[in-house]
């Protein structure tokens, strides 16, 4: 037994395999990180706008940049009600290995479009149908294999790994858009994302069926087998026969309970629909903070505040949102999950009321859109970055924990569509 214990709080080998699959949180960074920079690229306007005839010059309309953009959250919505359902199918593995096809699939329309900008419409589609599955089988995946001990901090690693592929999609845009004047601007980044994806299907390689998933279907012998590779024990030992055993617990007091209908989730006791709206609240309202202006239009931004290499303050945006999530993981344990959601939120609203004030009545002096004044403009642009700090402060996962912990746990799958 003491041998047991000793092996399964070694928690190495845990750990990276989980990390394999939080990487998928990166491809989500990557593409909200890149697609700020394509949006600035000459080529890229020059191949999807429209030649304006009075400047004789190729411009891209906010119309046709915020339907490019924004159809990618439009596919992950969908993505993820129904392309992560593979999962549920044929398994967690099985589900991510198809939900990176798709993403392949996606790349390869937005690589191939030459003159269509449809085209590329339609690859933004199609890869945000991908990354709205990763945004739901991951974490899954994460909190079915992770050990009770450390599975918070590596569900937190998939929103690390989401600011860490926006930090370096930044920077990779800086790189290629200084060093480059053709099609290989924006075609660069797009490219690496095949490296991505391909680093993420090698990684379900080696990443063992969820144990929970391999119970659920009737297969508890192969989730022991799981569950003492993840955790670097032997199938016999009685670490692996104990989590074998409280999962198979798990999966029968489910059953047996069954799932509550929906009108349950309104006049379910106790206070299910109050618990439900919690959740819906502060799911919503992380959304409607605004917090995707900066991250999908962070150079168009800072371009128009006066910058002249907006790539860079982008940058530094990225950096700021990468290290926050460091100290959100700190301030979650030592603080409290609503102490920091109630600072967090008076932190950003503050900041808000002050970018818009200054942006709205002292950016142009003289005429709105002519001659921004450098200086307000300077002034915007950190407190655009002390929003992201305290967005990050408490970060995702503490409106998620948050969430769940409202949340009765046989109306989960209702509640969280």
């Amino acid at each position: 037994m003491t041998k047991d214990i000793k092996e399964s709080s070694n928690y190495l080998s845990a750990s990276l395999l989980t990390l394999l699959v939080a990487f998928g949180g990166f491809i989500f960074g990557w593409d909200t990180g890149t697609i700020s920079g394509f949006v600035n690229d000459q080529d890229f306007i020059r191949r999807f706008g429209k030649i304006n005839p009075s400047t004789n010059t190729y411009e891209l309309s906010d119309l046709r940049a915020g339907l490019i953009v924004s159809i990618f959250n439009i596919g992950c919505a969908f993505g993820g009600l129904f392309l992560s359902k593979t999962g549920d199918y044929w398994g967690r593995k099985k589900g991510l290995f198809i939900t990176m096809i798709v993403y392949i699939v996606g790349i390869v329309i937005q690589m191939s479009s030459a003159w269509s900008w449809i085209q590329y419409f339609v690859g933004r589609i199609v890869a945000g149908l991908a990354v709205g599955s990763i945004s739901v089988l991951c974490p899954m995946f994460i909190s079915e294999t992770a050990p009770k001990a450390i599975r918070g901090a590596l569900v937190s690693s998939y929103q690390l790994m989401v600011t860490a592929g926006i930090f370096i999609g930044y920077c990779v845009d800086y790189g290629v858009y200084h060093n480059f004047t053709d099609s290989r601007q924006w075609r660069i980044p797009l490219g690496l994302g095949f490296l991505w994806a391909l680093l993420m299907i090698t990684g379900m390689a080696f990443m063992p069926e969820s144990p929970r998933y391999l119970v659920s279907i009737g297969y508890p012998e192969h989730a022991k087998v799981s569950i003492s590779k993840i955790n670097g024990t032997s199938t016999r030992s009685d670490f692996t026969i104990k989590e074998c055993r409280a999962i198979e617990n798990s999966v029968q007091m489910e059953k047996e309970i069954g799932s509550a209908s929906w009108k349950e989730m309104i006049t379910g006791k106790p206070k299910i629909f109050y618990r439900l709206w919690i959740g819906i609240i502060l799911q919503s309202l992380q959304q409607l903070t605004g917090c995707n202006y900066f991250f999908y239009y962070g150079t168009t931004i800072f371009k128009s505040v006066g910058l002249d290499d907006s790539f860079t303050t982008s940058i530094i945006l990225g950096a700021i949102n990468f290290a926050s999530s460091f100290i959100a993981l700190y301030t979650i344990d030592k603080m409290g999950r609503r102490k920091v959601l109630i600072i967090g939120a008076a932190g950003m609203a503050i900041c808000e009321v002050v970018y818009a004030v200054i942006g709205s009545q002292l950016l142009y002096p003289k005429e709105f859109g002519v001659k921004p004044n450098q200086q307000v403009g300077n002034t915007m642009i950190v407190f655009a970055c002390l929003f992201i700090f305290f967005l990050l402060l408490p970060g995702d996962p503490v409106f998620s924990l948050l969430s769940l912990k409202h949340i009765h746990f046989v109306l989960n799958p209702k509640e969280w569509v």
